[in-house]
Protein backbone atom coordinates (compact mmCIF):
# COMPACT_ATOMS: atom_id res chain seq x y z
CA UNK A 1 0.00 0.00 0.00
CA UNK A 2 1.08 3.51 -0.93
CA UNK A 3 0.67 6.41 1.32
CA UNK A 4 -1.22 8.90 -0.10
CA UNK A 5 -0.14 12.55 0.27
CA UNK A 6 -1.73 14.69 2.26
CA UNK A 7 -4.56 16.81 0.60
CA UNK A 8 -6.07 19.75 2.18
CA UNK A 9 -5.66 23.06 3.70
CA UNK A 10 -3.33 22.07 6.14
CA UNK A 11 -0.89 21.48 2.99
CA UNK A 12 0.95 24.37 2.55
CA UNK A 13 4.14 23.59 0.50
CA UNK A 14 3.77 20.42 -2.38
CA UNK A 15 6.67 18.02 -1.66
CA UNK A 16 8.84 16.11 -4.56
CA UNK A 17 6.81 12.97 -4.53
CA UNK A 18 3.65 15.16 -5.87
CA UNK A 19 6.11 17.66 -8.52
CA UNK A 20 3.95 18.20 -11.75
CA UNK A 21 5.71 18.91 -14.60
CA UNK A 22 2.90 21.24 -16.25
CA UNK A 23 3.41 24.17 -14.03
CA UNK A 24 0.25 23.33 -12.08
CA UNK A 25 1.62 22.90 -8.39
CA UNK A 26 3.19 26.65 -8.85
CA UNK A 27 -0.52 28.00 -9.66
CA UNK A 28 -2.06 25.95 -6.79
CA UNK A 29 0.90 27.44 -4.66
CA UNK A 30 0.70 31.08 -5.97
CA UNK A 31 -3.27 30.88 -5.44
CA UNK A 32 -3.07 29.36 -2.00
CA UNK A 33 -0.79 31.99 -0.83
CA UNK A 34 -3.25 34.84 -1.78
CA UNK A 35 -6.43 33.60 -0.48
CA UNK A 36 -4.62 33.32 2.92
CA UNK A 37 -5.73 36.10 5.31
CA UNK A 38 -3.06 38.67 6.22
CA UNK A 39 -0.59 37.16 2.64
CA UNK A 40 1.89 39.42 1.78
CA UNK A 41 1.33 40.37 -2.05
CA UNK A 42 4.94 40.77 -3.81
CA UNK A 43 5.76 40.88 -7.22
CA UNK A 44 8.85 38.58 -8.64
CA UNK A 45 11.49 41.39 -7.84
CA UNK A 46 10.55 41.93 -4.21
CA UNK A 47 8.33 44.85 -4.81
CA UNK A 48 4.96 45.48 -3.69
CA UNK A 49 2.64 45.89 -6.76
CA UNK A 50 1.00 48.80 -8.55
CA UNK A 51 -2.40 49.57 -6.37
CA UNK A 52 -4.87 49.48 -9.03
CA UNK A 53 -7.92 49.53 -6.99
CA UNK A 54 -8.63 53.43 -7.33
CA UNK A 55 -11.63 53.60 -4.50
CA UNK A 56 -9.57 52.50 -1.88
CA UNK A 57 -8.42 55.21 0.58
CA UNK A 58 -4.48 55.55 1.11
CA UNK A 59 -2.85 56.96 4.28
CA UNK A 60 -3.07 60.66 2.88
CA UNK A 61 -6.94 62.67 3.21
CA UNK A 62 -8.83 62.73 -0.10
CA UNK A 63 -12.22 63.85 -1.29
CA UNK A 64 -13.57 60.11 -0.28
CA UNK A 65 -12.47 60.39 3.77
CA UNK A 66 -15.11 62.15 6.59
CA UNK A 67 -15.11 65.70 5.76
CA UNK A 68 -15.95 68.30 8.08
CA UNK A 69 -19.22 70.03 7.91
CA UNK A 70 -17.99 73.65 8.02
CA UNK A 71 -15.87 72.93 5.03
CA UNK A 72 -18.20 70.95 2.84
CA UNK A 73 -21.02 73.32 3.07
CA UNK A 74 -18.12 76.42 2.65
CA UNK A 75 -17.33 74.16 -0.61
CA UNK A 76 -21.19 74.20 -1.45
CA UNK A 77 -21.70 77.72 -0.72
CA UNK A 78 -18.98 78.48 -2.83
CA UNK A 79 -19.48 75.90 -6.08
CA UNK A 80 -23.55 77.36 -6.06
CA UNK A 81 -22.56 80.86 -6.04
CA UNK A 82 -24.52 81.38 -2.57
CA UNK A 83 -22.22 83.37 -0.85
CA UNK A 84 -23.50 87.08 -0.56
CA UNK A 85 -26.86 85.49 0.31
CA UNK A 86 -26.02 83.15 2.84
CA UNK A 87 -24.27 86.33 4.05
CA UNK A 88 -27.61 88.55 3.88
CA UNK A 89 -29.27 85.79 5.80
CA UNK A 90 -26.84 86.05 8.54
CA UNK A 91 -27.33 90.04 9.07
CA UNK A 92 -30.99 88.92 9.18
CA UNK A 93 -30.70 86.59 12.03
CA UNK A 94 -27.85 89.61 13.93
CA UNK A 95 -30.14 92.30 13.22
CA UNK A 96 -30.10 93.18 16.64
CA UNK A 97 -26.23 93.10 16.99
CA UNK A 98 -25.33 95.10 14.39
CA UNK A 99 -27.85 98.08 14.71
CA UNK A 100 -28.34 97.75 18.32
CA UNK A 101 -31.08 96.03 20.72
CA UNK A 102 -33.54 99.46 21.16
CA UNK A 103 -33.34 99.89 17.28
CA UNK A 104 -33.93 96.16 16.17
CA UNK A 105 -36.76 96.48 18.38
CA UNK A 106 -38.93 98.59 16.58
CA UNK A 107 -37.30 98.63 13.06
CA UNK A 108 -36.90 95.05 10.93
CA UNK A 109 -34.87 94.34 8.07
CA UNK A 110 -37.59 93.21 5.45
CA UNK A 111 -36.10 92.77 1.81
CA UNK A 112 -32.82 92.39 0.50
CA UNK A 113 -32.87 92.97 -3.58
CA UNK A 114 -29.95 93.61 -5.66
CA UNK A 115 -29.77 96.89 -7.81
CA UNK A 116 -27.12 97.88 -10.61
CA UNK A 117 -24.98 99.31 -8.16
CA UNK A 118 -25.23 97.03 -5.30
CA UNK A 119 -28.10 95.77 -3.31
CA UNK A 120 -30.82 97.66 -1.24
CA UNK A 121 -31.83 96.62 1.76
CA UNK A 122 -35.80 97.63 2.94
CA UNK A 123 -36.31 98.20 6.36
CA UNK A 124 -39.48 98.10 7.98
CA UNK A 125 -40.51 100.33 11.32
CA UNK A 126 -43.06 99.98 13.73
CA UNK A 127 -43.42 103.80 14.25
CA UNK A 128 -43.07 107.18 11.21
CA UNK A 129 -40.83 108.13 14.23
CA UNK A 130 -38.68 105.41 14.09
CA UNK A 131 -38.97 105.62 9.85
CA UNK A 132 -37.61 109.07 10.40
CA UNK A 133 -35.03 107.71 13.09
CA UNK A 134 -33.73 105.14 11.02
CA UNK A 135 -33.77 107.02 7.95
CA UNK A 136 -30.90 109.41 9.90
CA UNK A 137 -29.29 106.59 11.13
CA UNK A 138 -28.96 105.14 7.50
CA UNK A 139 -25.57 105.79 6.20
CA UNK A 140 -23.80 104.70 9.72
CA UNK A 141 -25.82 101.44 8.99
CA UNK A 142 -24.92 100.89 5.25
CA UNK A 143 -20.70 101.36 6.60
CA UNK A 144 -22.06 98.42 9.35
CA UNK A 145 -23.82 96.50 6.76
CA UNK A 146 -20.53 96.63 4.46
CA UNK A 147 -18.22 95.60 6.91
CA UNK A 148 -20.12 92.39 8.17
CA UNK A 149 -21.09 91.33 4.42
CA UNK A 150 -18.32 93.03 2.54
CA UNK A 151 -17.20 96.23 0.91
CA UNK A 152 -19.98 98.24 -1.36
CA UNK A 153 -22.45 95.00 -0.72
CA UNK A 154 -25.71 96.89 0.51
CA UNK A 155 -25.62 100.45 -1.24
CA UNK A 156 -29.16 101.86 -0.52
CA UNK A 157 -31.20 101.22 2.38
CA UNK A 158 -35.16 101.81 2.25
CA UNK A 159 -36.62 102.83 4.98
CA UNK A 160 -40.73 101.90 5.49
CA UNK A 161 -43.48 103.21 7.98
CA UNK A 162 -45.78 100.98 9.21
CA UNK A 163 -48.35 99.32 7.36
CA UNK A 164 -51.97 100.58 7.43
CA UNK A 165 -54.90 98.83 8.59
CA UNK A 166 -57.16 97.69 5.80
CA UNK A 167 -60.42 98.70 4.85
CA UNK A 168 -61.36 96.00 2.75
CA UNK A 169 -62.96 93.61 5.25
CA UNK A 170 -64.83 94.35 8.98
CA UNK A 171 -67.88 96.47 10.23
CA UNK A 172 -67.22 99.57 8.86
CA UNK A 173 -66.21 98.04 5.18
CA UNK A 174 -68.44 99.03 2.35
CA UNK A 175 -68.75 97.16 -1.61
CA UNK A 176 -66.83 99.20 -3.92
CA UNK A 177 -65.88 101.84 -2.02
CA UNK A 178 -62.42 103.49 -1.46
CA UNK A 179 -62.47 103.83 1.93
CA UNK A 180 -61.49 106.88 4.55
CA UNK A 181 -59.13 108.78 1.76
CA UNK A 182 -58.57 111.76 4.01
CA UNK A 183 -56.93 110.27 7.20
CA UNK A 184 -54.59 107.75 5.44
CA UNK A 185 -54.57 109.43 1.85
Amino acid sequence: MSAEPPVGPDRDQPTEDDHDDTGLDLARSVARSLARPGARRRTPGGRRPARTDRQASGAHPDERDPQLLDSTMSRLIADQGWGTDVRVHGVFSHWDTIVGREVSQHCLPDSFSPIQDGARLVVRTDSTAWATQMRLLAPTVVRRLNEELGDGTVTVIEVLGPRGPSWKRGLRSVRDGRGPRDTYG
